[in-house]
């Protein structure tokens, strides 16, 4: 039986059918259902809301798993940006211009001694028997000539690329050139004079004068200004990559410590949504990272260390030292100087003095004020330090080093002597003792200044050792991080995607 149609509501359309179906047991159901509208069929059926590909599960997976590709990727960049200053530093300082500086010390040091030698030479005259006799003379001249034409060549090729130092090279050749021709002029002069022990002609001390000039104020400085250029180099490399290292250093280990946190949170998320604790090539990337962090941060800590010792303990050292070794040279010469030109004694006397005081420093404005000064202040060592110049900053920054602290002590008692050597050549000169005073200056004065000038050098060879082992240490410790580096960061990263591989493959 079917019911009759409904009637519309009160303005409004028909609310439908009512149909009857029969029920196997015999009952009926009445159904009430609304006729499709014809029109209805004819929009566009709605699309269904999808949830964005990013707040999926998969999509959760990916974006953390991008995320410690990223973290990955960052440590890696910012390890090997760090690693490099280290690098870049220890390539300046022990290979470029550090070794610069210090072969110009050396040729400033070769420079002061060959005027000394020719000093000696002129001083020493016709006579055989003084000193170590005038041919060793002869032969240390020739040997000091070779080593400043050898640290010029090398100079040269340093100063490639930098004009300053390119002009001042030069300069220092056509100079250098010049004083040669006086000096072999005024051996040349005193050798047919043939004249006895002490001051010679005039026209040979004529010709000294001007080879000597040239080398005490134009030679000297320019071959000084070369090292303070080469030191300044140094000095602002040092600077630079000591701060970059320990910045990157900083950056390492925050960047370390956050890929630890992304690859920490997915292994969580991962755990949480799968039921599984461990997820094995995750765990093993973060182990490797962590290692990867702790060695690097570790490796530029030993890096800054090694670069601020092989800098300030090493090559400021060598640099001081041989600095003043040079400056002991020229005071040398000048006794002989003092000696072999009455007429400018009193210059050489006051010149003497400054160049004392700045391999050590004590108050006095005189020469016998010094030496009790001297005395005094090296009575004192090492229970204090009371002096200043090239010695007292060098028992400054050994307070903590015993070995060169020992090997300093040496260098004072050796100057110390050398300084009473002195005071008695002059003694003899006031006293119109000129044979006496020749030969004490070529005599006790020349030994004890060798037996000061040996200890230096032990000094130089002991810092020299320092900055030595410091820059193979550098170098050793980086061996390896040029495949370790990438490999571990590579390794990481593939294991990132095969942990999280299982995961998505089980939707698809």
């Amino acid at each position: 039986m079917t019911a009759p149609p409904l009637t519309p509501a009160p303005g409004g359309e028909p609310q439908g059918t009512t149909a009857v179906i029969a029920h196997p047991q015999g009952n009926t159901t009445a159904v009430v259902g609304t006729p499709p509208d014809p029109m209805q069929s004819l929009e566009p059926a709605a699309r269904p809301v999808r949830t964005p590909r990013r707040r999926t599960v998969p999509g959760r997976i990916r974006t953390r798993a991008a995320v410690c590709l990223l973290a990955v990727a960052a440590l890696f960049g910012g390890t090997f940006w760090a690693i490099g200053n280290v690098r870049d530093g220890l390539t300046v300082i022990g290979e470029d211009a550090g070794p610069q500086v210090v072969a110009t010390a050396d040729m400033y040091f070769a420079l002061s001694d060959m005027d000394a030698q020719v000093a000696n030479i002129l001083l020493i005259g016709r006579e055989t028997g003084l000193g170590d006799g005038k041919d060793k003379a002869v032969r240390r001249y020739e040997q000091r000539q070779a080593e400043v034409g050898k640290a010029l060549l090398l100079a040269s090729d340093l100063a490639i690329g930098d004009a300053t130092e390119k002009r001042t090279v030069e300069a220092l050749l056509n100079g250098f050139g010049r004083y040669q021709q006086l000096a072999e002029r005024a051996m040349l002069l005193n050798q047919q004079a043939a004249h006895p022990a002490g001051p010679p002609p005039a026209q040979v001390v004529s010709v000294y004068r001007a080879a000597t000039d040239l080398m005490r104020l134009d030679l000297l400085p320019k071959a000084y200004n070369l090292t303070l250029e080469s030191g300044t180099i140094v000095r602002q490399t040092y600077e630079t990559q000591y701060l970059a290292i320990n910045i990157g250093r900083i950056v390492v280990g925050v960047v370390g410590l956050g890929t630890l946190v992304a690859l920490v949170m997915i292994q969580v998320f991962l755990a949480r949504r799968f039921r599984r604790v461990v997820n094995p090539a995750l765990l093993v990337a973060t182990v490797g990272v962590g290692v990867l962090t702790v060695a690097a941060v570790l490796l530029l800590g030993n890096g800054a260390e090694g670069l601020r010792k092989a800098k300030e303990e090493g090559f400021n050292s060598v640099l001081a030292m041989s600095r003043a070794r040079a400056i002991g040279n020229t005071m040398h010469g000048d006794q002989s100087r003092y000696l072999l030109d009455p007429e400018r004694a009193d210059t050489y006397e006051q010149v003497y003095l400054d160049n004392s005081q700045k391999v050590l420093y004590t108050a006095g404005g005189s020469l016998d004020k010094y030496y009790v000064g001297v005395d005094k202040a090296v009575g004192q060592y090492p229970d204090s330090i009371a002096f200043l110049g090239f010695h007292g900053d060098e028992a400054k920054s050994i307070v903590n080093r015993p070995d060169e602290k020992t090997a300093l002590v040496r260098v004072l008692k050796g100057y110390q002597r050398f300084q009473q050597s002195d005071r008695q050549m002059r003694l003899l000169v006031n006293s119109q003792k000129g044979a006496e005073a020749i030969a004490e200056r070529m005599g006790d004065l020349s030994r004890r200044f060798q037996a000061y000038d040996n200890a230096l050098v032990d000094l130089i060879k002991l810092h020299g050792g320092t900055f030595d082992e410091e820059i193979k240490k550098g170098d050793a410790s980086l061996g390896g991080w040029n495949w370790l580096l990438p490999g571990v960061a590579l390794a990481a990263a593939l294991l990132i995607l095969l942990g999280v591989r299982p995961r998505l493959s089980e939707y698809r």
